[in-house]
């Protein structure tokens, strides 16, 4: 007589085993229709699962995240039946989940065209209308490898003959169609109502390039037609965002082959660096911090201690001299523990804050590589905070406070926290570890903020707090990290003097609010597309005059607005008006001022601001009030 309890802590008793799906019908008709699969004592199953004994149960539906998970990976076999059922002789062989969607890999004989897509997409829809049962089968295993080669998928008898002769194989069926899966699986193609076929992509068999080259078709679904709608729409204003596009048609920076992952700032887009710079100098200022600047090239021998060499090296630029061996510095946290080991430190000098604006190279792998998003060389606003375990949760706690501040600054303000913990390659014990992750939960704690934790994604050297921002179109970015260092501290030989005049290693925070300087742009460039703010703009006004009649008075206006400490530039071309106005509106100028014979009698300016807004004539003095106040707002 089972014992099901529930998420709500009921607890309802049956006489007998029974599946997911009898005990959500027992519990009412509409949580039966709705049941995509079920949770059992923390285990994702099918709602065909037998429950034998007393048991914790959560019903899934298309509410719950692990629902989406489901549908996306039945949808995944849905693709395959599909390609099978039009092309006979493709060869299936992975299908997983991933980020808004799924993707499967195929063997064929020649390359999926994009009207393949959509053949393929419509006989999906026609596929899971007839509403087939997803049924679960449990094989032998030599019996499923026969069984595979047999039907001629060699790859899928490849992978199943890696599997212990011992272990039981997980198969799924619908329709005509049959796969190797861990499920689960939702209970039968009718659930499976929005998707969309993306793309196809070349992908080698394994992930290894000296394997066949297979088609990956990749999708995206979702629990309802308007979800799916609200994605693709996202996906058409990303498109339109794009800061490569808009980087080189606002003439902020380039890309070439040449340099490949290093950027070509222009003169509009190092306004825009300066910008936010100054204002995170000042952040620094203001919070504590001193600047430091450390060499790019440091000896191996100090990358060997860090902990680096060992579990980044691959990750990092190397070079010789001399017979030494050097690493093009991939952070910056060596370099600052070497400006604190210069000179004896006392406990009254901490907690000790540096910062610096420290360019780093990191030899990520050219398909990484996106704009100025991935690249290869970066500037971060990077900081450490060396202080005693006492100071750790206040350091965090006041951190905490000050990175949402400056995304407030910058637009931001859904932000979502996330605590990344030990990664399986990592330096010191689990004890430290758990001093570690302990200290960063009480500084969340005191800081009222709640989070989500990601096991195994911590760095080496110690746990994180993440911050992620969410943009104008929805999509989520991680900038912010604060880490808490137990380690890197007494490897690299730091020590201060305390209290009771002994020698201790000091704790190291890792902090950085906006990250890297060149992906931050990258994010505020797509979230405003494009359209900066006034403080952030390259060019903040543009005085158009009418005619030649009014050059002297529009370089008279630009002046003192320069004076005032405004980015302004004037156009005097022999250009009709109506061309001006448009050309400067695509360079996404926040205001355009316009002086004609009358302005110039009467010592005004028209103003239209951006997004085509006629805010009429008004004087410059007025004009200067209206934009130092939009300046001093960062609005």
């Amino acid at each position: 007589m089972p014992v099901i309890t529930l998420p709500d802590g009921s607890k309802r008793e049956y006489p007998e085993a029974l599946t997911v799906a009898q005990v959500a019908a027992s519990i009412g008709a509409g949580l039966a229709k709705a049941a995509l699969a079920g949770r059992v004592d923390g285990k994702l199953v099918d709602t065909s699962f037998l429950i034998t004994a007393d048991a914790a149960l959560a019903i899934i539906t298309d509410k719950d995240a692990d629902g989406l998970e489901v549908i996306r990976h039945s949808t995944a076999h849905l693709l395959a039946y599909a390609v099978k059922d039009l092309f006979p002789e493709a060869q299936v062989t992975i299908g997983p989940v991933v980020e808004n969607g799924f993707y499967y890999d195929f063997a064929y004989k020649r390359p999926f065209t994009p009207e393949d897509l959509l053949a393929i997409e419509k006989r999906m829809a026609e596929l899971a209308k007839k509403d087939f049962p997803i049924t679960r089968e449990e094989w032998e295993r030599d019996k499923a490898v026969e069984f595979f080669k047999g039907l001629g998928e060699h790859y899928k008898a490849e992978l199943i003959a890696a599997i212990p002769a011992d272990q039981a194989i997980g198969l799924y069926r619908e329709g005509d169609f049959i796969d190797l899966c861990r499920g689960p699986h939702v209970p039968s193609t009718g659930k499976l109502k929005a998707f969309k076929l993306m793309k196809v992509a070349g992908a080698y068999w394994r992930g290894d390039s000296k394997n066949e080259q297979l088609q990956r078709i990749y999708g995206t679904a979702w629990a309802k037609k308007e979800e799916l709608d609200a994605y693709l729409h996202m996906l058409e204003e990303a498109e339109k965002r794009d800061h490569r596009k808009l980087g080189k048609q606002l003439d902020l920076f380039h890309l070439q082959e040449e340099a490949p992952g290093l950027v070509f700032w222009h003169p509009h887009g190092w306004t825009v660096w300066q910008e936010i710079e100054q204002y995170m100098r000042a952040v620094y200022r203001d919070n504590g911090y001193q600047e430091v600047r450390c060499p790019q090239i440091l000896d191996r021998s100090l990358w060997e201690k860090s902990g680096h060499w060992e579990h980044y090296k691959a990750n990092m630029f190397t070079t010789e001299s001399e017979s030494r061996d050097y690493a093009v510095k991939p952070m910056n946290c060596p370099g600052h523990v070497q400006i604190f080991n210069d000179g004896l430190r006392s406990y009254k000098e901490l907690p000790l804050r540096y910062g610096e604006f420290g360019s780093c190279h990191r030899n990520e792998p050219s398909g990484a590589l996106h704009g100025v998003m991935r690249v290869r060389g970066f500037t971060q606003d990077d900081g450490h905070i060396f202080c005693t375990e006492d100071q750790i949760e206040a350091e965090v706690t006041a951190f905490n406070a000050l990175v949402r501040k400056v995304y407030a600054d910058f637009g931001f303000t859904e932000v979502a926290v996330k605590l990344a913990l030990r990664p399986e390659s990592r330096v010191g014990s689990d004890e430290v570890w758990d001093k570690a992750e302990d200290a960063l939960r009480c500084g969340l704690k005191a800081s009222g903020l709640e989070w989500e934790e990601l096991p195994g994604e911590g760095a080496f050297y110690g746990p994180k707090i993440e911050f992620h921002i969410k943009d104008a179109i929805g999509r989520s970015w991680q900038c912010g990290t604060v880490q808490v260092d137990f380690s890197m501290p007494g490897r690299l030989g730091a020590e201060y003097v305390g209290e009771d005049n002994a020698r201790h290693t000091p704790v190291m925070l890792h902090r950085a609010i906006l990250g890297s300087l060149e992906r931050f742009i990258g994010i505020l460039i797509e979230n405003h597309a494009g359209a900066l703010p006034l403080w952030l703009s390259p060019v903040q006004a543009v005085v158009m005059s009418i005619s030649e009649g009014q050059a002297d008075y529009a370089q008279a206006v630009a002046e003192k607005l320069r004076k005032a400490g405004f980015r302004a530039d004037c156009d005097l071309r022999n250009e009709k008006i109506t061309y001006k106005i448009r050309e400067h509106s695509l360079l996404k100028r926040p205001y355009l001022l316009v002086v004609g014979d009358k302005e110039k009698a009467e010592g005004l300016v028209a103003v239209r601001a951006r997004g085509n807004q006629d805010l009429g004539q008004m004087s410059p003095d007025a004009l200067l009030d209206r934009l130092l106040a939009e300046k001093s707002s960062r609005a």
